[in-house]
């Protein structure tokens, strides 16, 4: 079951307040970035945050670690009671994010060769 779309747009609704958050489908379901890094992953309506040393200090011990997908790295599953609190998911977006390295720049691609008939 693919993630609604009406999941997304109350997630995102919750993190109007950070300014560098988007979102982007792939495979059917969705990744959150902030600042321009994979901070979540939403899969059959569930967030995945990464899990991060901030991350796991401000959501307490009472976590539960879950895959996004199957072979998926664990990630923080975030119940309904961080995600309603709009302030504390955007504290936890905004720490993890701060914790993750930047992303690695893309390399160029190659121009196409043309093809000769």
């Amino acid at each position: 079951m693919a993630t609604s779309q009406e999941t997304m747009d109350y997630i995102m609704d919750q993190l109007s307040a950070l300014p560098t958050v988007r979102s982007r489908k792939m495979f059917g379901e969705h990744a959150i970035y902030c600042e321009e890094k994979v901070v979540a992953l939403v899969c059959n309506d569930q967030v995945f945050v990464k899990i991060t040393e901030p991350g796991k200090a401000l959501v307490g011990k009472t976590y539960e670690e879950g895959a996004a997908y199957a072979g998926a790295k664990p990630s923080m599953v975030i119940d309904a009671g961080v995600l309603d609190d709009h302030e504390q998911f955007c504290t936890l977006i905004r720490a993890t994010a701060e914790a993750l390295p930047a992303p690695k720049p893309k390399k160029p691609r190659k121009p196409k060769k043309p093809t000769t008939k």
